[in-house]
């Protein structure tokens, strides 16, 4: 196993990040203990939620009732490695992003006639990997919650979201402490590609000797958090790949030795097939129900950290009286946090006789989803979606977007999509890059930074033509410029390295 945590593309670290690093290692040793010496059994199942959707088998690791993902049912077939078609995406569960991300690239590969395989490193409750990384992710998700204070935000989150993660000394610690999760690909076949959806599942899969591995970087603005030595690594937006092939910024002012021409390449937006085949039938459909004076069509993608839930309870309560008059509805997606919803209905309770609830009812979710797309349905009202199971959550959204006008959310990863989007508060300074980019591309708004400049662009959209038919334009033309296209080069790239 190289030692990846002393030179970092050929810029050698300090004696004191080495030993940080080594320290690291060593303090989650200490807390989770060291199973490099475990022979883990692998076990294929398809997977039940997504499985018919997206051809998505998982991949288990070890004791098969401790693994997040096992299924009674579906550990019941016995399925082999598909080696000529199979490739490997390798994920983990932090908020939704990366899961969204992962569907994406399995969307493509089955797509192009290939085998994803999920590979959830935070799934595998036994081993030292996964307890590594809840921890961190627990981590991750307390100071998403403690941002909602402006003092934190300015003086922690944001600073450490920005410039903490951008350092290489911070990729030193990173490289050392997945030295520890290596041990869930020993009994994965190696030839297999991996396409990791973030920077842990692509440095443990090369620490644990995979031959392929593919690094998908969500963010466009380039963090050492990011790198993955040895792997490729892939972009969604030019305006990054000058920064990430210089290492701009990771060591101060100090000028580092660039990355390698052949270990960046940029794709284009990670989207699934199945939204970027039907971009023009959906741009044009919500430009006849603007034109015909329908209600508009809101999504609100709403996460557990609760960090901007005033925000959507703004836009619910501004709304309402829209809602009533049929000149809006609402899709609100609260994911796995069904409390979120709950909360809104204590605290709003003028949505009473306006609301249907779709709550862990997946069929219901999917039969809704696509009688949405019927030019004949009108929907109206307001529709409350929540489902226990993380691939029906974070899924729902993808199945809604197409039927909705107009996206609102933080401009994390959902900024690449192409369906129109009202940008909301970032949740970390990182995101904003994230609706910079978009308003350029021209599918997307400004982040709005506070309730009242959300409210007047929620406005603007109902009251505006332009705004949602320039979108809408915008969407197709990038489309044709093959922005939306990553997803499907990302698994091509991965493939092709593979022979």
């Amino acid at each position: 196993m190289i030692d990846r945590s002393r030179e970092i593309f050929g810029n050698k670290m300090p004696a004191k990040t080495v030993k940080k690093a080594a320290k690291s290692k060593a303090k989650y040793i200490r807390k989770y203990g060291d199973d490099s010496g475990k022979d883990y059994k692998v076990t294929l199942s398809r997977n039940p939620y997504i499985g018919d959707s997206l051809g998505v088998i998982n991949v288990l690791v070890g004791d098969l009732k401790t693994n997040a993902h096992y299924d009674e049912n579906a550990a019941k077939e016995t399925l082999d490695w598909d080696r000529e078609k199979g490739i490997i995406v390798g994920n983990i569960r932090m908020g939704f992003g990366h899961y969204r991300i992962s569907m994406a690239i399995a969307s493509a590969a089955r797509a192009l006639g290939y085998t994803p395989y999920w590979m959830d490193l935070n799934s595998y409750k036994e081993t030292t990997c996964t307890k590594v990384i809840s921890a961190q992710n627990d981590l991750y998700s307390l100071g998403s919650r403690l941002s909602k204070n402006p003092i934190f935000n300015k003086l922690v989150w944001e600073p450490v979201n920005y410039e903490g993660f951008r350092a290489l000394s911070y990729n030193a610690s990173d490289q050392k402490n997945a030295e520890l999760m290596a041990p869930v690909f020993k009994n994965v076949p190696k030839d297999i590609p991996v396409v990791g959806t973030h920077a842990w599942p692509a440095q443990a899969a090369l620490h644990a000797g995979m031959k392929t591995v593919v690094n998908a970087i969500p963010d466009n603005w380039p963090m050492a958090l990011h790198l993955t030595e040895g792997g490729i690594h892939t972009i969604q937006c030019k305006n990054a790949y000058q920064g990430y092939r210089i290492l701009n910024g990771m060591s101060k002012n100090a000028v580092n030795k660039p990355m390698p021409d052949d270990s960046l390449v940029y794709t284009g937006h990670y989207v699934d097939y199945e939204l970027v085949e039907n971009i023009e039938k959906d741009c044009e459909a919500r430009m006849n129900r603007f034109s015909k004076g329908e209600p508009m069509r809101f999504l609100l993608t709403i996460g557990g950290a609760g960090a901007q839930k005033e925000i959507f309870s703004a836009i619910i309560k501004y709304l309402i009286p829209y809602i009533k008059d049929k000149k809006a509805a609402l899709y609100v997606n609260v994911g796995d946090y069904v409390k979120v919803w709950e909360s809104l209905k204590a605290e709003i309770p003028a949505m009473e006789g306006l609301y249907t609830e779709h709550i862990d009812n997946w069929e219901d979710t999917k039969t809704f989803a696509e009688k949405a797309l019927d030019p004949a349905n009108l929907i109206s009202g307001i529709h409350a979606f929540s489902h226990k199971n993380i691939f029906e959550a974070v899924y729902c959204t993808n199945l809604l977007m197409r039927s909705a006008d107009v996206m609102v959310t933080k401009p994390s990863e959902l900024s690449f999509y192409p369906v129109p989007k009202l940008f909301i508060r970032r949740v970390g300074k990182h995101e904003m890059w994230g609706a910079i980019h978009s308003a350029e591309m021209g599918d997307g708004t400004l982040e709005c930074r506070d309730i009242p400049h959300t409210l007047q662009m929620v406005e603007l959209f109902m009251s505006s033509k332009e705004e949602l038919f320039g979108m809408c334009e915008s969407i197709m033309i990038n489309k044709k410029a093959g922005l939306y296209d990553g997803a499907m080069r990302v698994v091509k790239l991965a493939m092709a390295h593979k022979d």
